[in-house]
């Protein structure tokens, strides 16, 4: 499989489950960039508290949100990848402020598939019972937000390719996606 590159860094977003953690290795692979896990950068706090089940406020995202800004700012004309679910616009302008080139890939999904696919996964801290509070916090990417919204039906693989070719015509200056920052599904 051939890699692409790009000077991008992109964030990988979305409600807990939509596979984040697994797409954001993938696509630096295909990208040919490093990968950064956003949940490496909580503070111990936070996850203890998301360990309770207790959903954590813009507070306590402040300082994981800064740690994530600073490492896309690090990468800026590099290029890499980070998974966050980003779920607020205020928190995606937050990483924006700390690395204005940053692209947003939303993977986007049925929440039963979702809730589905997290009550199937091992050793993660988040509950799914946060999952209707991920769902109520999310704000999808509007039209000036540089992204693409991609879904997670099918196999990661299926999705990572998506991802590529979403951001390859959010790229193009030909394609017709390069007017259109926040494409639907």
């Amino acid at each position: 499989m051939q890699k692409t590159r790009t000077p991008h860094v992109v964030v990988v977003m979305g409600v807990a489950g939509t596979g984040k953690t697994t797409i954001g290795p993938l696509l630096a692979a295909r990208l040919g960039v490093p990968y950064a896990e956003a949940d490496d950068f909580h503070p111990p706090a936070n996850i203890h508290k998301m360990t309770a089940g207790t959903p954590l406020t813009d507070d306590d995202r402040r300082p994981w949100l800064d740690a994530i800004g600073e490492w896309a700012h690090g990468r800026a004309g590099l290029g890499g990848v980070v998974s966050c679910s980003a779920l607020k616009r205020s928190y995606r302008d937050r990483l924006r402020a700390a690395a204005p080139d940053v692209v947003f890939v939303h993977l986007t999904g049925d929440r039963a598939l979702i809730e589905d696919r997290m009550a199937h996964r091992q050793g993660h801290f988040m509950p799914t019972a946060l999952l209707d509070s991920q769902f109520a916090t999310l704000q999808p990417l509007e039209a000036d937000e540089t992204g693409v919204a991609v879904n997670v039906s099918g196999t990661p693989e299926e999705i990572t390719a998506r991802a590529v070719a979403a951001l390859g015509d959010l790229d193009s200056p030909d394609g017709p996606e390069a007017t259109s920052k926040a494409p639907s599904q």
